[in-house]
């Protein structure tokens, strides 16, 4: 019996090391699964936890004593889902969100079915991807959501539109509308960019207000946004909804103690009665929202064929423009400012204008606007400018040498650096910067601009003078012209026409007469066109000095070239010259239609 106990013994032995090897090998399995930085359960057949490591309590926010029998909120889903996973045999990948405010997380889970012990069983491994996911958000949002008003953009309402043609079958409508902020520009300026941001986003809250779910509003640029209404019934519909939003956008905003006015022009096209695609409608809705800003602004137009008649129009205007700058195609004429106690000419005023493909002189009412809209306007200027110059004898044999040179410089100019500082060395390379006088109008002067504190002092420098033009039809008041340095000032021929005849208007002259000369600056009357005007500017104001058609229409130098010369004719005669019939309209409009 002894001689057969020895073999068992060693066997016992040799049966307790591949148990001791295993239960080590076990642990250090355990070891390492517990360590592993992604999370890893195992369930059964009935979803029950058979395994969860380190990571994986940690993700599901479950305690040491709970890891036997874990009871977390969290798990529930987890446990319903792993029947299913098992049951189709198939392995899977899913995104889990686990938690919630700041301690949620997002999940990337592989679910696995496994055989392990002859029991079919649930590997499922876990990584934590809340950062990368957050990531996603943001370069989403930054791609298809504004930054400040948090409304959708250009591409979001694009896709809408495109899904509803798309799916269209034959009953849906829907409304698109083009809006856009009448005088931004002037809001940023003379408020400052931080209350213009302020503004867009408290105006971007009442746009939504009353929108339904299926309705959007996206902001496509700086003041331009696009407005989905769907599904609409009809052209009233729309209307009355539109008119309304014009009504509370036509309540004050109050913002850092401003009280700001804002007014929305609208255009707005209808599918499919102006449009079956995206662009088209959008084309459409922008035509219309032009057609309401040529006509007063502040209200809603709807797409007609007319409109397009207008926009080819106006393309073959700009395709004209482009050449004829390309062409230098442009020239010059010259209106004089007159002392009207002596007839003596104080100095010219260089008014623009335009030779067609067929030579015909173009008043600058029909491309000065739209070459600002362009660009244009700063290439524009600067062939005055060298057009001024290449005729400088001839203007000083026909003016006087010493009479002043006004240039018109356009309010974006004027409120541009970049600009001013090259127009001034331009002006500084004639060699005679003194004889110029910069004529702007006066709201470059009251906006928050640079003009008064960088570009005022540079001309001055050079000895270039300041004119503000057309003043009483902007957005100042005498109380700003306290603030204004110019050395002239040209009222606005609104204020001089039939002046004898108005009583109120000579009282606002009178006020704007005394004001100047506290200020030392030279007062000029625009649009004299009647003996009666002036002849009430000489008797009843201390006014020095006018320009009008009374004593000459702009006079073009070719004109003057085969004439008899002008030495023989005294300056005081040219200036009290009549009026001669002119083949370009006077326009009443603004100092670049004339």
């Amino acid at each position: 019996m002894p001689s057969q106990a020895i073999p068992d013994l060693r066997t016992a032995a040799t049966d307790a090391d591949d148990r001791q090897a295993a239960e080590s090998e076990l642990r250090l399995l355990r070891g390492v699964l517990q360590m592993l930085p992604t999370g890893v359960t195992l369930q059964d057949e009935q979803g029950h936890f058979l395994l969860i490591n380190d990571a994986a309590a940690s993700q599901f926010g479950i305690c040491g004593s709970e890891r036997a029998t874990p009871a977390s909120p969290q798990l529930s889903q987890r446990s319903a889902s792993a029947v299913e996973f098992l049951r189709s045999g198939r392995p899977a990948t899913i995104e889990e969100c686990v938690g919630d405010g700041q301690a949620r997380q997002v999940l990337l889970t592989a679910h696995r079915p496994v055989r392990i012990a002859e029991r079919t069983l649930l590997l499922s491994s876990s990584a934590d991807i809340s950062e990368q996911k957050a990531f996603e958000d943001q370069l989403f949002r930054s791609a298809y959501y504004d930054e400040l008003t948090g409304l959708p953009t250009r591409r979001v309402i694009e896709h809408r539109a495109d899904s509803l043609l798309k799916h269209d079958e034959g009953g849906v409508r829907f409304a698109l509308a083009f809006l856009d902020i009448d005088n931004f520009k002037h809001i940023n300026d003379y408020y400052g960019h931080d209350v213009g941001d302020t503004l867009l986003v408290e105006l971007s809250k009442r746009l939504t207000r009353d929108l339904r779910e299926s309705d959007m509003l996206a902001r496509i640029s700086g003041d331009e946004f696009l407005l989905l209404l769907s599904p609409i019934q009809g052209t009233h519909e729309v209307e009355d909804f539109l008119q309304s939003t014009i009504s509370r956008l036509s309540a004050p905003f109050f913002i850092d103690g401003s009280e700001i006015f804002a007014s929305t022009s609208i255009g707005v096209s209808l599918y499919p009665d102006h449009g079956t695609s995206y662009n088209v409608l959008r084309q459409n809705a922008d035509l219309a929202m032009y057609r309401v800003k040529n006509e007063g602004k502040g209200a809603v137009a709807f797409f007609d064929a007319a409109m397009e008649h207008e926009a080819l129009a106006r393309m073959k205007v700009e395709q004209s423009l482009r050449l004829a700058i390309l062409e230098k195609r442009f020239c010059c004429a010259f209106q004089t400012k007159v002392d009207i106690r002596t007839q003596e000419i104080k100095g010219i005023e260089a008014l623009v204008r335009l030779r067609d493909d067929e030579g015909v002189i173009q008043a600058p009412g029909t491309f000065i606007n739209l070459a600002v809209e362009l660009g244009l306007i700063d290439e524009l200027t600067h062939l005055v400018l060298a057009e001024i110059v290449k005729s400088i004898d001839l203007i000083n044999e026909t003016f006087g040498p010493t009479a002043t040179i006004s240039i018109n410089v356009a309010a974006k100019q004027a409120v541009n650096p970049a600009f001013m500082q090259s127009f001034a060395l331009a002006l500084e390379a004639t060699g005679f910067p003194q004889r110029f006088m910069i004529e702007v109008t006066e709201d470059a002067f009251v906006t928050k601009s640079y003009f008064q504190e960088e570009i005022l002092p540079i001309l001055r420098k050079l000895g270039i003078g300041v004119s503000i033009d057309d003043f009483g039809i902007g957005y100042s008041s005498l109380s700003a012209l306290a603030d204004i340095t110019a050395d002239e000032i040209k009222i606005d021929r609104s204020f001089i026409t039939d002046i004898h005849r108005r009583p109120r208007s000579q009282g606002i002259l009178r006020a704007i007469e005394s004001l100047s000369e506290a200020l030392s600056m030279t007062v000029i009357a625009e649009g004299i066109e009647s003996f009666e005007e002036l002849a009430y500017l000489q008797a009843a104001t201390k006014i020095r000095y006018a320009q009008g058609y009374y004593f000459s229409r702009p006079i073009f130098l070719e004109e003057l070239k085969p004439a008899v010369p002008l030495a023989s004719e005294s300056r005081s005669s040219l200036a009290n010259r009549p009026v001669q019939q002119n083949r370009i309209a006077y326009s009443r409009g603004s100092r670049y239609q004339r």
